[in-house]
């Protein structure tokens, strides 16, 4: 027992301890203080002021998965960012996109990224995407005394699950709660209306091209109901982040794909200006 106390060459004892196959279960233990729902936030009257991500949206086609958020942050009434970056790869299957407070929602991504590496290292194998999304669940629930003071956080993780040999949607509120999106499903405050586009638009047999088309449309039409969503940016070259999960694995669109999207949306809504309409039966 004094052997593990030690620390062995440049690594303490903890790392080389058998333990759980949670990097949260050993943080807890080890460094509680680390994790971001245990620690203690000044005492303040009212919300705290913070940049704060907005809408992020998801669309499943068949062989997968379109993630995809705009480039805007807030922090009241005013533009905080212009440029950042809202979805992020989880790992080689999965992604997990960001609206609420960012910088508390940056770290909740790493960590959780840190999570499902640690997972696959100590058991030698990948969480299912259903295990992937229970863990960001228990996550998200952690944050739940932040979330109280104002600090939310609220994700969309999308993912292509390899048993199922589909992409998946998961949705969440600020409790932990988790639900499964099918099709289509939105969050962050311009997600009804980014929804609303959804719903008038998706078709079951989108390629995955016109999936993500979809989700410019989506965030085009976020973005002129409101404020704190942030549409195509052609004179600074600002374009919505674009992500495609498929059997493949994760991929994100490259400046140039995402700028022929953005660009051929805005030339249509030029024609346009309320967006497509969908089909009359």
């Amino acid at each position: 027992m004094e052997a593990n106390t030690r620390s062995t060459g440049r690594l303490p004892a903890a790392f080389l301890t058998p333990g759980s196959s949670s990097f949260m279960d050993f943080l807890s233990e080890h460094q509680p203080e680390m994790l971001p729902g245990n620690r203690q936030l000044p005492r303040t009257q009212g919300v705290i002021e913070a940049p704060h991500g907005t809408t992020i949206v998801a669309v499943t086609f068949p062989g997968g998965v379109v993630l995809a958020g705009d480039r805007r942050a807030t922090m009241g009434n005013v533009i905080a960012q212009r440029d950042i970056e809202k979805v992020f790869p989880a790992d080689e299957y999965s992604a997990v996109g960001i609206a609420g407070t960012a910088g508390l929602a940056v770290e909740m991504v790493k960590l959780f990224q840190l999570e499902l590496e640690h997972f696959e290292k100590v058991e030698g194998a990948q969480l299912s995407l259903e295990g992937k999304a229970n863990r960001l669940s228990t996550m998200i629930r952690s944050n739940l005394g932040m979330a109280m003071q104002g600090l939310a956080v609220v994700p969309l993780f999308a993912g292509y699950d390899v048993d199922r040999e589909r992409g998946r949607i998961f949705s969440y509120d600020v409790t932990g709660g988790r639900s499964e999106e099918h099709n289509f499903a939105s969050t962050g405050s311009g997600s009804v209306f980014a929804r609303g586009a959804m719903k008038k638009l998706f078709r079951d047999d989108l390629s995955e091209e016109q999936a993500a088309t979809l989700v410019v449309q989506a965030l085009y039409d976020a973005a002129d109901d409101d404020s704190a969503t942030g549409g195509p940016d052609v004179a600074r070259r600002i374009y919505p982040i674009i992500t495609v999960i498929t059997e493949d694995g994760f991929r994100r669109l490259t400046e140039e794909e995402t700028s022929e999207l953005s660009r051929s949306v805005l030339q249509r809504r030029l024609e346009e200006p309320d967006g497509p309409k969908a089909a009359l039966l």
